[in-house]
């Protein structure tokens, strides 16, 4: 084969990764349900890549004869409103950088179809904000084998709403935004993953299981039938903002814990404010929170944070000194069944000796088996390009390396 013919069928290919976020002043309604565009503004933590991370590749070739899309080695539709919304606009991006110079390579890549692959290290759909790290990295992946290099947030937000506080690390505020084209409502970064060191992040799963009612039914429901939801976010999301920054920015636990808390309990009232109700939280959240509020009444100030997501599992904020305690209280309170040995994963957690006194008041009733696994990070880092080609998703043939 000559090298020009060689050249022409190449594959083009790029590989990423990409960051869970956990949002500490909750979005909860779309104002704007076809460019998701949210009713209020809203501020997370981006989650190390370390232990919550999805990997996205995309490649291009003109031997491919129809776009094609793989999640968890399974072939899904790739005809997904979301994913074409979001292969559109980088498309879109890139042939407008070219501008009027448009090279032919380029040229060729953008008429050419894409085969993608993705995986996540973490349960789909259990409420772990995996849809804002699936399209955080499909996006960061695209613009990365078209060249692109523009603000993306506002691309990720077309896949998932959440998604565009996955494209940056540490500390994201996504801004509601003014404009009915959703040209602002961007997501930026507050402080890098490095502002705040002692910060550490512990995922209590509690159910792998799919969410009864999924976030984007559930919203719209609540927008159309909970009062509660409209003052929130008009009245209340916007002072919270401001404290939130506040209390990250000066590093205070004891704020920034309470209104982390405090927000999650509201966001869950709006769902039960909503009509029919929806129930995102069980009996076994609940005695999270309880056991939470025994452990912080037990030390007399604000040593643990919960926030829940739409779905059970439990996000609990710790500083790094509190960690090894908490654990040990978690792992009384609900005994492994089986996975003992697997039970702490993530960053290392020492072992601690409980006080009498704490075991008496925070310890009341034993769950056993109740909590799965105990999933320990802290805040990190925005998507990242993989450099290494042994570690793309796709072979030299475009088709997933690891199918199941």
């Amino acid at each position: 084969v000559s090298g020009a013919m060689a050249a022409e069928r190449a594959l083009a290919m790029a590989t990423c990764t990409a960051p869970v976020n956990i949002a500490v002043i909750k979005y909860w309604g779309k104002r704007d349900t076809d460019l998701i565009l949210p009713i209020n503004s809203s501020l997370s933590v981006t989650l190390h890549q370390d232990q919550l991370k999805t990997t996205t590749t995309a490649a291009a070739s003109r031997d491919f004869t129809e776009d094609r899309l793989w999640l968890n080695g399974a072939e899904v539709d790739v005809g997904h409103p979301r994913v074409q919304a979001c292969l559109r606009e980088v498309r879109r991006l890139a042939r407008k950088r070219r501008g009027g110079s448009e090279d032919a390579a380029t040229l060729s890549l953008l008429s050419y179809k894409v085969h993608i692959a993705s995986e996540n290290n973490f349960p789909t759909a259990a409420g772990l904000a995996s849809s804002a790290a699936g399209y955080a990295c499909l996006v960061s992946a695209l613009a990365r084998l078209y060249g692109v290099e523009d603000e993306l947030s506002e691309v990720a937000r077309r896949g998932s709403g959440s998604a565009c506080r996955s494209m940056w690390g540490g500390f994201v505020q996504w801004q509601r935004g003014e404009r009915p084209d959703g040209t602002d409502s961007l997501a930026h970064q507050v402080a890098p993953e490095t502002h705040w060191p002692e910060l550490r992040v512990l995922v209590l799963v509690v159910s792998g299981q799919k969410k009864p009612v999924a976030s984007t039914a559930g919203m719209q429901t609540s927008v159309e039938t909970s009062p509660l939801l409209k003052h929130r976010a008009e009245v209340v999301v916007p002072e919270r903002l401001a404290q939130m920054m506040r209390h990250i920015r000066e590093r205070d636990f004891e704020g920034f814990g309470q209104l982390a808390m405090r927000d999650s309990n509201q966001f869950h009232a709006t769902c039960l404010d909503t009509f029919p109700p929806i129930f995102y939280l069980n009996d076994l959240s609940r005695h999270i929170i309880a056991l939470a509020h025994r452990y912080n009444a037990h030390h007399g100030h604000t040593k643990v944070a919960y926030t829940f997501d739409a779905g059970p599992n439990a996000v609990i904020f710790a500083l790094a000194d509190t960690v090894d305690e908490f654990v040990e209280v978690v792992r009384r309170s609900f005994p492994p069944a089986t996975n003992g040995d697997q039970f702490v994963r993530g960053l290392p957690v020492g072992s601690a000796a409980l006080p009498q006194e704490l075991v008496a008041t925070v310890v009341t009733e034993p769950v056993p088996g109740a909590v799965q696994y105990i999933l320990h990070t802290k805040p990190g880092p925005g998507p990242q390009l993989v450099d290494d080609p042994s570690q793309h998703l796709l072979g030299a043939d475009g088709l997933p390396r690891h199918c199941t």
